[in-house]
């Protein structure tokens, strides 16, 4: 085999003949995916949804909203939190390249163009596209609608507090603290005694004084391990059945959970009465939609309860320990708090709030540690929202996927099959042993029955007897 060197740079041909450009093989996770969109329509129906925001004759050819929506899906399967590494990942893998249909000679969408395409498209389109993926999934018999689970997270914003300004003057935070400690006799302070000052005082973090010029939706919050960062809040309604999506909302960080489920339960209603209007779709689902929401204790409070049994929801909320409650002129609330408590008792609420550890907290987990948004690189709630609504639906198709081919991700498929040859493997080897044993057995078996017609070994046949251990012979006097 001769030598080969690595090419040394050089002037690149003009003309390079078709059949010698390099080609992928594919992926065999994201083959699947094309196949499963093609299927459903998913290109006709994206197309018919964002016509309203394309010329029909002026101006070049843009990013095509098929291309866009399957880029938004990248993030998801990739792992990839920003527009701009998925840009970046497209145009490196060949195989990516055959799932937005671009040729080689073809350039991949930029960052901005991206990020354009986002801004044209409003956040209604997002959710029709949300819904229609919902669709799909009730199709695969992956979603039921009766009970569902909602749960909340922070995500942290794409702003510095350093940043923050006041309502009032507009000063900046050093700025303000300069002015303090020239109130109270420190005409040139260092970093240190601004530190010093800034920490006895005291409401510094105050959302009602303080806001980012750069992010206005952004809230001074303390996260869950501790940190205290500008942040979002999200809200998920999660079918307890099939773990799909139902809903996402974004909302203040510091808005309480009591104060956002009524919306995000709204929402889970109306995404499931579109699906409902399709007629292959209702067919799989529950006749009592949306009848049954578990939660835990922080969803829990008198307005929460009564609101949902007027609405005709049974509740299953875990209830905080507030000691010995007194409930003289509120009987609705009575009778709900009471009515939560006696389901929560029974097998049925004990069971919910099993799988509600399981199947929310583990979703929150696929969508922002691992599936990387827990930081966000876009502003604004509308923004926000719209790369989240395909986050999550492409988790949800994550769940046809997973019906399919055994994995929901590509890493997962890349898992899975890793996972059944070391399985078979596994299974060969016991085998083999198996096969050892058994043959074992019968040699043992076959020496032992021969072993009865042999001369006993304790005959000498006139050779003198070995000593126990010295292996020393003497001769019988």
């Amino acid at each position: 085999m001769a030598m080969g060197r690595r090419g040394r740079k050089g002037q690149k041909p003009l003309w390079v003949p078709a059949g010698s450009v390099a080609r992928s093989p594919g992926h065999p996770f994201y083959e699947r995916l094309n196949k499963l969109l093609d299927e459903a329509g998913f290109d006709e129906h994206v197309e018919g949804l964002c016509g309203k925001f394309y010329a029909e004759k002026m101006g070049r050819p843009s990013l095509a909203p098929a291309v866009y929506f399957r880029l938004q899906l990248i993030g998801y399967f990739e792992r990839i939190d920003s527009e701009r590494g998925i840009a970046w990942r497209v145009a490196d893998s060949l195989a990516l390249r055959e799932f937005l249909s671009y040729e080689l000679e073809k350039v991949t969408p930029e960052h901005s163009t991206i990020s354009r395409t986002r801004r044209l498209i409003d956040l209604e389109t997002h959710r029709e596209v949300f819904v229609w993926v919902l669709a799909v999934l009730a199709k695969h018999d992956l979603l039921k609608g009766k009970t569902l689970g909602v749960d909340s997270t922070t995500l942290e914003a794409n702003a510095a507090l350093r940043s923050i300004v006041r309502r009032d003057s507009g000063q900046g935070y050093e700025e303000f603290l300069s002015a303090l400690a020239l109130e109270s006799g420190i005409e040139t302070p260092t970093r240190q005694q601004l530190a010093k000052l800034d920490r006895k005082r005291k409401g510094k973090g105050s959302n009602d004084e303080w806001y980012n010029p750069h992010d206005p939706d952004a809230t001074i919050t303390k996260m869950k391990d501790g940190r205290t960062h500008l942040a979002h809040g999200a809200d998920h309604v999660v079918d307890m059945e099939t773990t799909a999506v139902v809903a996402v909302n974004i909302s203040l960080a510091i808005a309480r959970d009591t104060q956002t489920v009524q919306e995000s339960y709204e929402l889970a209603v109306q995404n499931l009465s579109a699906v409902s209007q399709d007629p292959e779709a209702v067919e799989h689902l529950s006749q009592d939609l949306a009848r049954e929401l578990v939660a835990d204790k922080g969803f829990h409070s008198n307005d929460v309860l009564v609101q949902m049994e007027q609405m005709g929801v049974r509740t299953y909320i875990s209830e905080p320990d507030r000691g010995r409650r007194r409930w003289k002129g509120k009987p609705e609330a009575q009778r709900a708090v009471y009515a939560n408590r006696r389901r929560m008792k029974r097998d049925k609420g004990k069971q919910l709030q099993r799988q509600r550890g399981e199947r929310l907290e583990r979703n929150f987990a696929n969508q922002y540690p691992v599936g990387g948004m827990r930081r966000t690189h876009l502003r604004g709630h509308s923004n926000i929202l719209k790369r989240i609504l395909v986050h999550a639906a492409a988790g949800n198709l994550g769940l046809v996927m997973r019906q399919q081919l055994g994995a929901g991700t590509p890493r997962g498929l890349r898992g899975a099959v890793a996972s059944s040859l070391a399985t078979a493997l596994r299974a060969i080897l016991r085998l083999w042993r198996l096969v050892g044993a058994n043959v074992r057995s019968q040699i043992s078996t076959r020496s032992h029955s021969r072993s009865r017609h042999r001369v006993p070994a304790t005959a000498s046949f006139g050779w003198p007897e070995r000593t126990s251990a010295t292996d020393c012979f003497y001769e019988k006097a």
